[in-house]
């Protein structure tokens, strides 16, 4: 049966609806559950972030980086504080930068899972959420025995970072040898789940060339068969010790896109168990002035954040507050395929698809 004279719906999801991840809004243009156009609506967490970072010291600042991306607050504090150390030309200590990357790769670990949680849950599967936040909160734990804190975890400084506890090194050995487990019962509940897999494979299609004209970073580019990560293309830090690979992945799809996430923790679980076999001893904290005050100039440093490239901008005027901050974030950036890869599928295809970005709005909006 043909239906015909339809008048189309325009449906608004958000700001407070369970699937955008935050305080995002997308109006919805509808021929019946057929998706015509999407108009995302940002800006409802604004908190002008990078004005911020211009009235507060270079050190007081640091806490704010756990904001912008929340669910990999050690790698914004990372990013930050190494934009920083390259304006002063500050070497680090060999022990920071080993626990650098050590936490590093926890966050990005932890960060996947909840993505993986996340897009299972958008599809009604309570069991996998469960099973990914369940380990998550093993990383929590070691968060809160360094730092106190289990969210926005404080830990890195500039010329250094907090030395973890003695009963970290235990609970990071367990965590490590029971991740092989852990990515079977992933593989297992979610990801060779036929549900799972109809509602995510073909759907959504990210071309290669698309995503490279819209400067897709991160996990979703590389699910479209392009591989670059900062880590190889431009090491920093001491990533050009380790041997790692970067997943790529060819479906250009919504399953690809989050399945990535399970192959790129196998591949911090083999950079973490590297950086525990190398690690020295010695201090670690380099020597830095109590007051910070850079040389007159300007930088930008980016790094291979959980969600994509993140990178910071400081221009210095030789006082103690940066004179200018820049914020690249990865989500941001990412968003833009939303409205083109949407169009033509049902409204909860569009659910599906959004929740393979890994959105956090508070590196959207900063």
């Amino acid at each position: 049966m043909t239906i015909e004279n339809t008048e189309e719906l325009v449906l608004n999801m958000g700001p407070q609806h369970p699937s955008m991840h935050g305080l995002f809004r997308m109006v919805v243009n509808l021929e019946g559950e057929t998706v015509t156009k999407i108009e995302p609506k940002i800006g409802y967490l604004h908190r002008g972030m990078e004005k911020l970072a211009e009235s507060r010291t270079y050190a007081q600042f640091i806490p704010y980086t756990d904001r912008l991306d929340y669910l990999a607050s050690p790698h914004n504090n990372w990013a930050y504080v190494q934009t920083v150390e390259k304006l002063m030309g500050v070497e680090i200590p060999e022990r920071a930068e080993y626990l650098r990357v050590i936490f590093g790769e926890l966050a990005r670990i932890a960060s996947h899972q909840v993505c993986i949680a996340s897009t299972a849950l958008d599809m009604a599967g309570w069991s996998a959420w469960s099973y990914a936040f369940r380990d998550r909160e093993r990383i929590c734990d070691m968060y809160e025995m360094t730092a106190g804190s289990r969210l926005t975890v404080n830990i890195m400084r500039i010329g250094g970072i907090m030395e973890p506890p003695a009963e970290f090194w235990p609970a990071l050995k367990s965590f490590l040898d029971d991740t092989p487990e852990m990515i079977d019962e992933y593989n297992g509940i979610f990801f060779g789940n036929e549900i799972a897999q109809g509602r995510l494979k073909s759907v959504g299609i990210l071309s290669k060339e698309l995503a490279e004209n819209l400067s897709i970073t991160g996990p979703v580019l590389r699910a479209s068969g392009v591989n670059y990560d900062v880590r190889k293309a431009e090491p920093y830090s001491i990533y050009d010790r380790f041997d790692f690979n970067v997943p790529v992945r060819y479906g250009c799809d919504s399953y690809d896109r989050t399945i990535i996430r399970l192959d790129e923790i196998v591949e911090s679980i083999k950079i973490i168990k590297q950086a525990v076999r190398d690690i020295p001893e010695g201090p670690i904290m380099a020597k830095v002035p109590k007051v910070i005050k850079p040389p007159v100039g300007e930088v930008y440093h980016r790094v291979e954040n959980p969600k994509g490239e993140l990178g910071f901008y400081i221009v210095s005027d030789g006082t103690t507050k940066p004179a200018r901050v820049r914020i690249r974030p990865a989500t941001f950036i990412n968003l833009q395929m939303l409205p083109i890869v949407s169009l033509g599928w049902k409204i909860q295809d569009v659910v599906a698809i959004f929740a393979t970005l890994d959105a956090v709005l508070g590196e959207v909006d900063k």
